[in-house]
């Protein structure tokens, strides 16, 4: 809502609420060079995975006992991969303290900010009412050509829809889900940028890695027999990668 007097001077500004996309970034090592290493490993070869994206930090699954952390340094660190630290969520005060100390705004509860109310003006007051239309959603990335080694697909803000097989050596990557109507024998990575919900649906599953909202499993550690060169689905589920045969 915006509200202006009745003169028909401009308004030099104006104050309205606003949602904005955050990603958040989950701390759970105090240890730099831990992290430093773990991104490189990650986005070494997705230099553009963020694109200036507003973070929050969420240092609630970082154990208290590890010391404390660098906040300063890991703001650095983010800002390497195009990721904005914005905001904290914590709950331990040493951390509260880092975080003000870093000029970081404290994002643990949702608040409603209320303008202060004004004096009674006897003039008429026009009041303009906004209705937010939200954005369509945009349709899935389609990519109809086997994907060789080295090559990657990035499906910024939508699904992604592979109709020939990844080879190994390939990286799939989507906000959304992945739909693969053959062979997945690379890396798949969905809810690239959180989403819990995201799936990853395969024809024959014989993948490299997979990984969903940040939590992955690779080729090292084996895939379940019902599954291996299957069709196959991949989701979350109390935090954990679930494979199903489709």
């Amino acid at each position: 809502m915006t509200i202006s007097s009745s003169s028909n001077a401009p308004l030099p500004f104006e104050i309205k609420s606003a949602n904005l996309p955050l990603v958040s970034f989950l701390v759970r090592t105090a240890d730099l060079n831990e992290m430093s290493v773990s991104l490189e490993t990650r986005f070494a070869n997705s230099p553009d995975f963020f694109d200036n994206d507003a973070v929050i930090i969420d240092l609630n699954p970082l154990d208290t006992q590890s010391g404390p952390i660098d906040l300063q340094g890991l703001c650095q660190l983010l800002r390497r991969y195009r990721m904005n630290p914005v905001a904290v969520k914590a709950s331990h005060e040493g951390h509260l303290a880092t975080a003000t100390l870093a000029g970081l705004f404290i994002a643990n509860e949702a608040r409603t900010i209320q303008a202060p109310a004004q004096k009674a003006i006897i003039q008429e007051v026009v009041k303009e009412v906004i209705r937010e239309v939200p954005a369509p959603a945009l349709s899935a990335l389609v990519v109809d050509k086997p994907l060789r080694s080295g090559q990657q697909v990035y499906a910024r803000g939508r699904d992604l829809v592979v109709m020939a097989m990844v080879n190994p050596g390939a990286e799939v990557m989507s906000d959304g889900h992945i739909h693969i109507y053959a062979p997945l024998r690379g890396k798949a990575i969905a809810g690239a940028k959180g989403d819990a919900s995201a799936r990853i649906f395969t024809q024959s599953l014989e993948a490299e890695l997979i990984s969903i909202a940040g939590i992955y499993k690779t080729s090292e550690t084996g895939l379940p027999d019902n599954v291996r060169s299957k069709p196959a689905q991949i989701f979350l589920k109390d935090d954990k990668l679930v494979m199903l045969p489709l």
